[in-house]
């Protein structure tokens, strides 16, 4: 198949994009050109969000499936629209499980459970962009895909309640620096590799009765905040790390931005039921567990010291939160 995937150098796309050439497919990747494609394919220089850019880019191209990565309102999802309309028989727009209303009401969490998060503004960004092109799908036969990961990471992500990326959750544990984790840290978590993850998403492309449809793409291995974090150091081979215990609203007073983050998605319980992208794509499978996926991101980042970047805004995050529990605590 001719595969169009806009993005294509990510944390999701990357991984997509080597297994579909591995798979014969032809892709291509549409993207401004900042980073490079670890795959053999063709890349068109542009824009996505610029006026008239993307529609311009792909005047004469058809594609069996264009992928959007990186569509993350419904202004994107207009944009996207207009440009790929007619021009593929399948697009698929990567979403996030973050739609759903938070906390769950009922687990596993199913493709059926109600949407709209009041503490996300992404996953509020995300379902209106899903609910533009579902309309387009029901009125003009847009050939629409929906897919909604959870958390997923590669060997450039290191899970933590912050954020995933860089190295700064790895330099405060070898340092000896303290972390913390949302309440007891015995919330339940899904993590999926990002290898894992693209064996659905290569599935799911082109795939028959995959119209007007969404599926969740995520692991069935399910993990506590406190296992995640113990894994992660001992894949750096650190002995002892302080790991503080906070309620979620203390965080989210001390660091507001963090509310987005934990109650709109990771303070809340992340246990998916994947059987409907199971029933489509039979070898889909998740199988690389959190324990060989971090020791590997890890391994990663130690191959140059380059990539072990402490990013100052995100270290600081750690410190503003840990140092006024501990004030709390004391007081």
């Amino acid at each position: 198949m001719k595969i169009l995937l806009i993005g294509g150098t990510g944390n999701l796309s990357q991984a997509c994009g080597e297994l579909l050439v591995q798979r014969g497919h032809q892709v291509t990747l549409l993207n401004r050109g900042k980073s490079k494609a670890g795959f053999a394919c063709e890349i068109l220089l542009a824009d996505r969000n610029a006026p008239g850019v993307l529609k311009q880019a792909l005047d004469g191209r058809v594609f069996d499936v264009i992928a959007d990565f990186i569509c993350f309102d419904e202004k994107d999802a207009a944009i996207a629209f207009e440009a790929c309309k007619g021009r593929c028989g399948q697009y698929i727009l990567i979403s996030t499980t973050v739609v759903y209303d938070k906390p769950p009401r009922v687990l596993p969490v199913t493709e059926m459970a109600p949407l709209g998060n009041r503490f996300s503004e992404y996953g509020r960004k995300k379902e209106a962009a899903e609910r533009f092109l579902l309309d387009k799908f029901a009125r003009e036969k847009f050939p629409l895909s929906i897919i909604r990961p959870s958390h997923t990471y590669s060997e450039r992500w290191l899970p933590n309640p912050v954020t995933s990326v860089g190295y700064t959750l790895a330099a405060r544990m070898e340092k000896g620096l303290p972390v913390f984790v949302h309440d007891d840290g015995q919330g339940l978590w899904t993590l999926t590799h990002v290898r894992d993850f693209a064996v659905g998403f290569a599935g799911l492309c082109g795939a028959p009765g995959s119209l007007g449809e969404a599926y969740q793409i995520t692991s069935d291995m399910v993990l506590t905040w406190n296992q995640i974090l113990r894994e992660t150091a001992l894949a750096l081979g650190v002995s002892s790390v302080e790991v503080v215990q906070i309620p979620t609203d203390f965080i989210c007073e001390a660091v507001p931005m963090m509310s987005d983050k934990l109650r709109g998605d990771k303070a809340c319980s992340g246990v998916f039921d994947c059987s409907k992208i199971k029933a489509l794509v039979p070898d889909f499978d998740c199988r690389i567990s959190f324990r060989q996926g971090i020791r590997e991101s890890i391994a990663w980042f130690k191959e140059d010291p380059a990539r072990q970047i402490v990013n100052p805004e995100h270290d600081q995050v750690f410190d503003t939160i840990i140092n006024a529990w501990k004030k709390h605590s004391a007081g």
